[in-house]
């Protein structure tokens, strides 16, 4: 039995890690969609934001994220336990929780992976607000504002839901029928509130609304760019959502990945070819960052419970995400929120669209707790954001000025050109 369980330990622990290294190449998603949508003067600015942000979000996470969380002190509580006990004790600890909890039943994997796992999702949701404040925003002030992000906004609705802790202790959103299963609500829309109240304290572009109304484009400079981010989204998605599964070493839990893994995959082709055909009708013509946006809202729509659905239905939920993402971006422009990559309509509209469609097919989720859980992340991250934004705009600022941002943020900010082969001397 011991052996057995060991080899379930190693499987469950290798596979955490394999999910967490996807999730981890979803950075470079990120990065490469973000550079490809912004214009070319403001891209070397805009892959510096992703690497430091994924820096920040580690490193605070570390400190006092995770404690904040799940519960500890600081610098890791617990985590290097797996470190420093002997191989009898881990082995012995793992046969005490697999009996209590019965054999095969729970979860067993090294704490370090846990936290690897859970980093690299604090770091995503950070990211949906780096493209969102796009082109106009100051380096070290979006830099400044991820240190709180990471070290406590995101931490603390996550110790709401995942960790099952009271809001304030008034009530318990899992007691209400709440339920999010690898993060539409937790991780997406928590990144598209704190984006959200950015960009209102920032503004929209130079040129992009015009006196009359008017909606201007200001076309990305790299579209093939932005197609490779998003395929790399898309694969590193089968992590996210997979390794949220948080085993793998049974039968039970393989076909659970293997399910997660197909409704991931189905519901972003869904999503992508609704957002191409809702184009096409709105548009007259086929456009790919709405197919591109589209194949992400499928993903993020199909986060909140990619275990449950059939094939079909996970393919329905993704394409009703590639609708309502071009639906949100238009109305979005509409009401001058300008936000250069749509981040805020694929994880924040699409996001809240996971969740209300999860108690459709789990009977454990209810509507009201979906509903109430929704609103409890978005009212802290956006409350909490505001503040975090509007403390830093009195201080230091939060814009580039005029001057700085017709000249382009990879100057000013950065001081190098992504291509300085474009620019003229």
């Amino acid at each position: 039995m011991e052996e057995l369980l060991e080899l379930q330990y190693a499987v469950d622990t290798f596979y955490f890690l394999v999910c967490g290294a996807l999730v981890m190449w979803m950075a470079a998603g990120f990065a490469m969609l973000e550079a490809g949508l912004v214009r070319s003067k403001n891209t070397a600015e805009i892959l510096t934001k992703n690497v430091a942000l994924f820096g920040v979000s580690c490193i605070m996470y570390m400190v006092c994220g995770y404690a904040l969380m799940y519960g500890g002190g600081f610098l890791l509580s617990g985590i290097e336990l797996d470190g420093a006990a002997s191989a009898e004790e881990l082995t012995a600890t793992i046969v005490a929780e697999s009996v209590a909890e019965g054999f095969g039943g729970g979860s067993i994997y090294s704490d370090a992976s846990d936290f690897f796992f859970q980093v690299v999702f604090v770091a995503t949701a950070m990211s949906i607000v780096s493209g969102a404040v796009a082109e106009r925003m100051k380096l070290w002030a979006f830099l400044a504002f991820a240190v709180v992000m990471t070290g406590f906004i995101y931490p603390m609705e996550g110790s709401w839901t995942w960790n099952g802790a009271d809001v304030f202790g008034l009530f318990n959103l899992g007691d209400l029928g709440f339920s999010d299963f690898a993060g539409s609500g937790i991780v997406h829309m928590a990144g598209a509130s704190a984006a959200l109240a950015g960009v209102i304290l920032l503004g929209s572009r130079a040129g992009k609304y015009g006196s009359d109304g008017e909606v201007n484009a200001l076309p990305g400079a790299n579209l093939p760019l932005a197609t490779l981010g998003t395929f790399i989204l898309w694969m590193g998605w089968f992590g996210f959502n997979g390794g949220s599964v948080l085993k793998l070493g049974d039968v039970a839990s393989a076909n659970s990945v293997a399910m997660v893994f197909l409704n991931t995959n189905t519901a972003a082709a869904g999503g992508a070819l609704a957002a191409l055909i809702m184009a096409k009708l709105m548009f007259g013509k086929g456009d790919l960052t709405m197919a591109l946006n589209g194949a992400l809202a499928g993903l993020v729509a199909i986060t909140a419970e990619p275990s449950t659905p059939t094939a079909f239905q996970a393919t329905i939920f993704g394409a009703l995400g590639g609708i309502l993402v071009v639906l949100s971006i238009t109305f979005l422009d509409k009401v001058k929120i300008d936000d250069p990559v749509g981040a805020i309509s694929v994880h924040g509209t699409c996001g809240l669209l996971g969740l209300l469609l999860v108690p459709i097919t789990n009977d454990g989720a209810l509507l009201t707790g979906q509903i109430i859980g929704a609103l409890t992340i978005f009212v802290w991250v956006f409350v909490t954001s505001l503040i975090v934004w509007g403390i830093l705009k009195m201080s230091i600022g939060i814009r580039v000025t005029e001057e700085e941002e017709y000249a382009g943020v990879d100057a000013t900010e950065c001081g190098v050109e992504a291509y300085p082969e474009f620019i003229r001397n």
